[in-house]
């Protein structure tokens, strides 16, 4: 079963994005005002933390923890970091010359274009609501995550790396600032919905730079 966005442009004001390329995700025909993110309604009322988190992850790099001319944006754009150096520097006013060669490579390793992140902030959603203690959606919110990735199922989302059952409540789980439950990636240097799930924060750190398949293998060597 497809499903059929509205895809009217919505204005951003976002320093580090183009403000026509934001879009109306609710369904196509649908009344009342646009929408980037109409799947995230319900969890912007129940658990506003996790909707900002799901929305951080996904369309958001994740470089240094401050901003400094060596160590560059500590979060920009995904599909920004498409973007030539030049158009960067003249646009943005990030140098990229300036920064450190690993530094460079952290931030264009994690480039996805504008569709892969709002692919990816849907398929977070999905999996959010699949977890042990999740709130339970509205049907609309089901219908529409149902139509892009098949049957919700209860209980269903486990960690991308060790495959035991992660809990919605580990979103509450901090120890300074840092949430018990990361988004991972399957290839961590590929963003897109089929590639991402959720991990332990123990089990993402564990896997590091290496690909799942790359990491399995290394751990049953071990």
């Amino acid at each position: 079963m497809g499903i059929n966005f509205c895809y009217k442009p919505i204005t951003s004001r976002s320093k580090y994005s183009d403000p026509d390329l934001h879009r109306c995700y609710r369904l196509a025909g649908h009344t009342g005002r646009c929408s980037e993110f109409p799947f995230l309604e319900h969890l912007q009322q129940v658990a506003p933390k996790v909707r900002s988190k799901i929305i951080r992850d996904a369309t958001m790099t994740t470089g240094a923890s401050w901003k400094s001319d060596d160590a560059g944006p500590n979060r920009i754009r995904r599909w920004a970091m498409l973007l030539p150096d030049k158009t960067l520097r003249d646009q943005f006013g990030i140098n990229m010359s300036s920064l450190k060669p690993q530094v460079v490579s952290k931030l264009r390793e994690k480039a996805a274009t504008y569709e892969d992140c709002m692919a990816v902030a849907k398929k977070l959603t999905f999996l959010a609501y699949g977890m042990p203690s999740a709130p339970q959606p509205p049907s609309a919110t089901v219908a529409y995550l149902e139509a892009l990735f098949g049957t919700l199922v209860p209980n269903s989302t486990v960690c991308l790396v060790c495959e035991k059952p992660l809990s919605f409540t580990l979103f509450r789980d901090a120890r300074r600032g840092k949430a018990e439950i990361e988004t991972a990636h399957s290839n961590p240097r590929l963003h897109s919905p089929d590639n991402v799930g959720f991990a332990h924060r123990s089990c993402n750190i564990a896997q590091g730079p290496l690909s799942l398949e790359e990491f399995m293998i290394g751990w049953k060597m071990f």
